[in-house]
């Protein structure tokens, strides 16, 4: 005959009853009622209704918690991340490293489309020497790049950072500009020009396209331009010594009259107190061919030079620094008055070109540096 106690279902719920109603511990209704504790925790398990709905709430809640944590995040990660959500994949992680406190890596992995074991390898990478040196150099390349006006190239830029003590190949300068979108400025296609009659003064061509100067005030080179504004055109005469590039002498007028080449050329003399004999080169136009300029060139003792008619090649150095002035900064602009052209050409000229502007016929120096380096 069998020695096992068999124990009624309501015997088994009243003593499961003492353990959760009442709360004693399973050791001693055990021991009073003689059943094992294993027993009494087997019942505990499955007559414990309260129990086990408390736990099934519990799960449900915690479920719930867990869903409206996601659903959050989905949500808020999309506001601070919706300007990189069609950029590249690299930008996407840079958002995920700088958000990282405020939401898990997982979620913003998956909100943005990208793999969670792309980024960490990304974060590895990023934090090698060469990574580090790398965006070094891209933030003070771009740092050069707007201090020029977003007219440098790679060389120039390259120059730069070079005399900021940060060694490197103009190649590396290259494809850092690259992949950054910086770019030097490109030129535009002039207009063929159109020529009139036979000039009234004609002097020699003393400088015969020899732009190899070894000192300064021995040529200068001059030429006038057009400026376009909301208020008509405003015409700018430029004097340039072909030693260092420097803007000698300049001059901003409404009207292209011989009185604005004379003014600026006038500004050259009182600036630079230049010994007899400088030569000054100019084209055959009606500005440069007439008595009032002879006159003031035989006055200071200024020689004339002037290329034949619709050669431009002997006053190549003014057209460039004309074409410099354009692409560098007028086409970037839009002026709504001739005193705001003015304004922004003396800027140029006079705080950018001259003083800080590197120049490659210099050796990348500006026309100042250059002329105080020869002294």
């Amino acid at each position: 005959m069998s020695t096992r106690i068999r124990y009624t279902e309501e015997f088994k719920r009243e003593a499961v009853s003492q353990v959760v109603e009442r709360g004693h511990s399973v050791a001693s209704v055990a021991g009073r009622l003689g059943v094992s504790t294993k027993s009494l925790y087997d019942w505990t398990k499955r007559y414990n209704d309260k129990g086990s709905k408390r736990s099934k709430e519990a799960d449900e809640v915690k479920a719930l918690k867990a869903e409206l944590k996601r659903v959050t995040e989905e949500r808020d990660i999309p506001k601070k991340g919706r300007r990189v959500l069609c950029q590249p994949v690299p930008l996407k992680y840079v958002f995920i490293r700088d958000h990282q406190t405020l939401f898990r890596t997982r979620p913003m992995c998956r909100v943005l489309g990208v793999h969670a074991s792309g980024f960490y390898a990304w974060l590895r990478a990023e934090l090698k020497p060469t990574t580090v040196r790398r965006a070094r150099l891209s933030k003070l390349a771009k740092q050069s790049w707007l201090e020029s006006g977003g007219i440098y190239g790679y060389r120039k830029v390259h120059h730069d950072l070079m005399d900021a003590g940060e060694p490197c190949a103009p190649n590396t300068v290259a494809r850092i500009m690259r992949s950054a979108g910086l770019r030097a400025q490109v030129g535009y296609r002039r207009r063929p020009g159109k020529y009139g009659t036979k000039p009234a003064v004609v002097a020699a061509n003393r400088l015969q396209q020899d732009f190899n100067v070894d000192a300064p005030d021995r040529v200068w080179v001059t030429d006038i331009t057009y400026i376009r504004t909301h208020e008509g055109w405003l015409y700018l005469a430029a004097v340039i010594d072909l030693f260092s590039r420097k803007v000698v002498g300049w001059s901003m007028q409404p009207r292209m009259h011989t009185k604005l080449a004379l003014d600026a050329l006038m500004m050259a003399v009182w600036r630079r107190r230049s010994a007899p004999g400088v030569i000054v080169h100019s084209d055959q136009g009606s500005q440069f061919s007439s008595q009032e300029w002879r006159s003031f060139l035989d006055a200071h003792n200024l020689v004339p030079s002037m290329s034949r008619r619709g050669n431009c090649y002997d006053i190549a150095v003014a057209e460039s620094f004309f074409h410099l002035l354009k692409t560098e900064r007028i086409r970037r602009k839009t002026y709504l008055t001739r005193v705001d052209a003015r304004q922004d050409v003396f800027e140029y000229i006079e705080m950018f070109y001259n003083p800080k502007r590197r120049h490659a016929n210099n050796g990348m120096l500006s026309p100042v540096q250059f002329e105080l380096a020869a002294m």
